[in-house]
């Protein structure tokens, strides 16, 4: 009764109120947590949301995915994945090399030009 009263003077809803209240006795620890994250993204580069909150879970902390998703997504932590360089083109081969015959050719109206590669 006390808290509906309040909210009416204040001119502020319940659920606001409750939910400021909350964010007050929650904020130091989240502060810990998120700094958790921060040293867990920069330890491990290659992490991504789901083995950050794994990694949060076996340090002891209780921990959803989808804050730590939303903590990272707000820091700018990216997972960095190393992909392997794949030669795709052999250059070296003994088949005769043809000029590029459309470069050369100039314009003057639509549907000149039409180019296709079958590489």
């Amino acid at each position: 009764m006390a808290i509906e009263r309040m909210c009416v003077l204040g001119e502020v809803s319940r659920a606001g109120w409750y939910r400021y209240r909350s964010a007050e006795q929650d904020g130091g620890r989240d502060a810990e947590l998120r700094a958790e994250v921060r040293k867990i993204a920069l330890e491990w580069p290659c992490y991504g949301r789901r083995r950050v909150a794994r990694e949060l879970r076996d340090r002891g902390w209780m921990v959803n995915r989808k804050h730590v998703q939303h903590w990272m997504r707000e820091d700018g932590l990216r997972c960095v994945q190393k992909r392997a360089f794949r030669v795709t083109t052999d250059s070296g081969h003994g088949w005769p090399v043809y000029l590029n015959l459309a470069a050369e050719m100039t314009r003057t109206g639509r549907d000149q030009r039409w180019v296709a590669d079958i590489t």
